[in-house]
């Protein structure tokens, strides 16, 4: 029983305490720059981020795409038209494991391997937004800005409607927050839905007089 309680503890002090203070301190982290909203979108590219990136051109939004370095480097074609068209990329790992269940060697092989595949990024966003002790340690020595996200939709669920997915987006959103979606991964083709939603939510939102930035303008006054 005394070890078990010793490895609980060892687990909450290497895994959970960090994890939820930086995601406590992104749901009160606010920039105060009135009615901006930064659109994020993780876990691709896929088949579905053309259609996205489509859909951002016909409205000239500017968004952040954090990329899985396995699948960025079987879709060089859509990271070279994320840049072309404007946007930002950040690193959302290498294979898109838990870093919950990761050690030294397997966060700092992850690290060094996802900058490996796209050089000069500056932002990461851990997988399920989980980090350990040695994730911060790599942050800071690869010169990264973790990145977690204000708003969820969570649009990756096998059943969730690309309805439900629009009204949550519409009705959580404040000035200032960081929306986090997904164009690849998920349930059910559920970036086809998520793109689905973006369609009647975006028009929504930009006539609410909302307007899209990249991360790299966030912390702006």
């Amino acid at each position: 029983m005394k070890w078990v309680i010793i490895v609980i503890v060892l687990f909450i002090i290497y895994d959970v305490i960090p994890t939820y203070f930086y995601k406590l301190f992104y749901k009160l982290k606010r920039p105060k720059n009135g009615n901006n909203l930064y659109l994020t979108f993780d876990d691709g590219p896929s088949i579905y981020t053309n259609h996205i990136l489509d859909l951002l051109k016909k409205y000239d939004i500017k968004c952040t795409f954090f990329v899985v370095g396995d699948f960025a480097l079987k879709n060089k074609d859509l990271i070279e038209r994320m840049y072309h068209e404007g946007h930002l990329i950040g690193i959302h790992s290498l294979k898109h494991k838990n870093a919950w269940f990761m050690g030294f060697f397997r966060t700092f092989k992850d690290f060094r391997d996802s900058t490996r595949v796209l050089k000069d990024l500056k932002f990461y966003r851990p997988p399920w937004g989980n980090i350990n002790l040695f994730s911060l340690y790599f942050v800071s020595k690869y010169k990264l800005k973790l990145v977690f996200w204000n708003v969820m939709a969570e649009d990756w669920r096998a059943n969730i409607s690309e309805n439900e997915i629009k009204t949550r987006i519409i009705n959580r959103v404040r000035g200032g927050d960081i929306i986090c979606l997904h164009d690849g991964r998920g349930k059910n083709n559920a970036p086809y839905r998520t793109l689905k939603a973006l369609e009647k939510a975006l028009p929504i939102l930009l006539e609410r007089g909302y307007n899209f930035r990249r991360l790299d303008s966030y912390d702006e006054k």
